[in-house]
């Protein structure tokens, strides 16, 4: 059998419904079977998800290699066992949570010869677009950087090797170990590129308001990335807040020491801004004090984190 020219690396925990539609799209690539492979890391999985790869094996058609980690180590830790069992130069990484266009691969493939590291297109899966929402969770990505998340991303098998792939500190928590894996190759000299041809399409997630506060606590290892990549602090709104929502945060909470009639304009402007973001996602009254306590979780967790690494994020 001839070596592929590109090897799909997927981390995967427990999401066999995913997980399958993902597989299939692979099936369908215009890239010829022959000319890729995909390794797939079980990170932890059970039964479910295992019975699912092994009938995939079973069924031909897709050089499918399955490596399992009994115990789950994390995103970081699955995508570096993957990458390492890859035997093609290239590496393309995406999510179980994802569906790649037919010409997914072809199109990456043909971007990365002009470049080291290549970033695809994202999108909310069409099938689930109408499920968008404020308390649903889903990628879109228009352009190159600044985050380059891994649920679309092609990186020479070399680069990876250099580099010593993700930083597994991240833990089990993903967030920041794609990111920062794209800033170190930059900072190692490496080219980037954006591949719009290249679509992979992600999941839309509903999360209800009790998981959505949960995400919104998890980002404190994330700040890492700007401790460690002065040039990744464009992502930050000013140079400084995590987004918009926490400056206005921030701002209102400071404007309770401020004149009274200061005090007053900033926390109704504050108030019109939440009311219009909760207009756009389509939610009712309710969403206001969410939103206030959602961005005040997310302000906690980001504070803790820049407390850790000391990096002044907000």
């Amino acid at each position: 059998m001839a070596e592929p020219l590109v090897s799909v690396v997927v981390a995967t925990h427990d999401r066999p419904a995913r997980l399958a539609r993902l597989l299939a799209g692979l099936r369908v690539q215009s890239l010829g079977s022959g000319r890729f492979e995909v390794v797939v890391v079980a990170d932890g999985c059970g039964a479910d998800t295992l019975e699912l790869l092994a009938r995939e094996q079973a069924r031909g058609g897709l050089a499918l290699r399955v490596a399992e980690q009994p115990v789950a180590r994390g995103p970081a830790a699955a995508r570096n066992a993957g990458w390492r069992r890859a035997r093609a130069p290239l590496v393309a990484f995406t999510d179980d949570d994802c569906v790649p266009a037919p010409g997914w691969l072809a199109a990456g493939l043909a971007q990365a010869g002009h470049a080291a590291v290549v970033q695809g297109r994202t999108e909310p899966d069409p099938g689930e677009r109408s499920q968008v929402g404020l308390l649903s969770r889903t990628h879109r990505v228009e352009r190159l950087g600044p985050q380059f998340q891994t649920c679309n991303m092609f990186y020479p098998r070399a680069v990876l090797e250099q580099l010593g792939g993700f930083h597994e500190e991240f833990g089990l928590t993903p967030g920041g170990e794609d990111t920062d894996l794209a800033w170190r190759a930059i900072a190692a000299g490496h080219a980037t590129r954006f591949a719009p041809e290249a679509l992979v399409y992600h999941a839309v997630e509903p999360l209800g308001a009790r998981a959505s506060l949960r995400v919104a606590g998890r980002w404190s290892a994330t700040v890492r990335v700007f401790a460690d990549h002065p040039g990744a602090r464009s992502m930050l709104y000013r140079g400084l807040f995590w987004n918009v929502w926490h400056y206005l945060l921030w701002r209102s909470v400071l404007a309770l020491l401020a004149p009274r009639w200061l005090r007053r304009l900033l926390l109704a402007r504050h108030l019109a801004e939440l009311r219009k973001r909760a207009r756009e996602a389509g939610a009712g009254r309710w969403a206001v004090p969410f939103l206030l306590a959602h961005d005040a979780v997310e302000c906690c967790a980001v504070a803790r984190g820049a407390l850790r690494y000391r990096t002044p994020v907000l």
